[in-house]
């Protein structure tokens, strides 16, 4: 598994998700999907993610005299651990978080800024919600979400099929149990 200071990176993080269900990419096909990091930038960046085997190789050839390679994501490499995570403190949790929410935020952005972009028509959803969990409803429930997400990662382009990225967070309430009412009422 990769640490959480080489995937939660705002660049690297960017590469990999452009990754996510996709077939191999060249660093040409990246730049055109990440238009606004300067070329330095990203063959920098995937060139740590290739080091920490984040990425993998898949295919090379010769283009007007230079290698062009192919890259996937590596099976398994796209998340942190749950002892690295263990390990992480307050503050790398935070770091974790504001990459995530800054990735979050700047995906919109991309898609809002399309000028044919329309919330209603492509089904843009965003919710929030409180539930009453156990530690065990908790487990389970994430466990659901995660098997309903990789079903549907698992479907390939074709059929009407567009490619959206599917983000979830489950966070306890910074009350845990105020107001919980008592056992038996």
């Amino acid at each position: 598994m990769a640490t959480a200071d080489v995937l939660l990176h705002p660049v690297r993080l960017r590469v990999v998700q452009s990754l996510f269900d996709s077939d191999p990419l060249t660093t040409a096909q990246l730049r055109d999907r990440l238009p606004d990091i300067p070329p330095a930038t990203l063959y920098r960046h995937i060139a740590v993610l290739v080091e920490a085997g984040v990425l993998e190789v898949v295919e090379e050839r010769r283009v007007r005299g230079a290698v062009e390679r192919g890259y996937r994501l590596s099976r398994g490499r796209v998340e942190v651990d749950p002892e690295a995570r263990a390990a992480m403190t307050a503050d790398d949790h935070r770091r974790a978080f504001t990459a995530f929410a800054v990735s979050l935020m700047a995906d919109f952005d991309r898609y809002l800024d399309h000028e044919d972009a329309d919330p209603v028509r492509d089904g843009v959803a965003y919710r929030q919600a409180a539930a009453w969990l156990t530690d065990e409803e908790l487990a389970d429930l994430v466990a659901r979400i995660g098997e309903l997400v990789l079903a549907a990662a698992g479907r390939g382009p074709g059929g009407g099929r567009r490619r959206r990225v599917l983000s979830y967070l489950a966070v306890p309430d910074s009350h845990r149990g105020h107001g919980a009412p008592r056992e038996g009422k």
